[in-house]
């Protein structure tokens, strides 16, 4: 087995910490909009008259795409974490510079759609709050995990899951960031030029004369 660097440990971990964010937002969020009947709560309006009713709620596809994005960024994070794996074990050489720099365009594309997802989950839960709050049910969404909901509603950790997946998506977008820099350094270690030994006289051996 290879011997592994330090800044290969620190991406190793960094994957797999990246990996566990992005199954715990897909899932948090995917649970929520399963105890609502498949709506997607984020942005939405409720009304309270004894119990909690959703009024109006986002098109679906805006949870769906919370979740897939956390759910690539894992898939991905979880093949990187076996290449590199494999890497440290059967010491594969290391990646060129140009392997790099695609490398480097490809986690701030992810990171752009993570800092978009983790932005819809932090002003969709305000937005809700917000509803709850002015329907005089509750002075704040954690209380209102207390009230009950029309059925086939089942909100009793709502605002918990709705938490979670904020608080997984901001923590994975912050791996992302490490990595980023990760690939950075890493990139900008390779453009250092270096000099062979013997450079300054490269046509010593031409020179040499023949004889006889």
């Amino acid at each position: 087995m290879a011997q592994l660097s330090g800044l290969l440990l620190i991406e190793l971990a960094l994957h797999a910490a990246a990996f566990l964010c992005g199954i715990i937002c897909a899932s948090a969020l995917s649970v929520t909009q399963g105890e609502f009947g498949g709506r997607c709560i984020l942005y939405g309006s409720v009304v309270y008259n004894g119990t909690l009713n959703l009024s109006s709620s986002s098109p679906v596809s805006l949870c769906y795409f919370v979740a897939v994005i956390s759910a690539l960024a894992a898939i991905f994070c979880f093949l990187s974490l076996l290449y590199g794996i494999y890497s440290a074990c059967f010491g594969e050489e290391e990646p060129e510079r140009v392997w790099l720099k695609g490398s480097i365009v490809l986690v701030a594309v992810v990171l752009f759609f993570l800092l978009i997802s983790a932005c819809i989950l932090r002003v969709g839960m305000d937005k809700l709050c917000a509803s709850i709050q002015k329907s005089a049910a509750a002075s704040s969404c954690q209380e209102a995990q207390h009230r009950s909901w029309v059925p086939p509603y089942q909100g009793g950790r709502f605002y918990d899951n709705l938490y979670t997946a904020e608080a997984a998506a901001w923590v994975n977008f912050f791996f992302w960031c490490m990595l980023l820099l990760r690939l950075f350094v890493e990139c900008m270690g390779k453009s250092s030029p270096r000099s062979s030994p013997g450079s300054d006289q490269p046509w010593n051996g031409e020179r040499t004369p023949i004889i006889g």
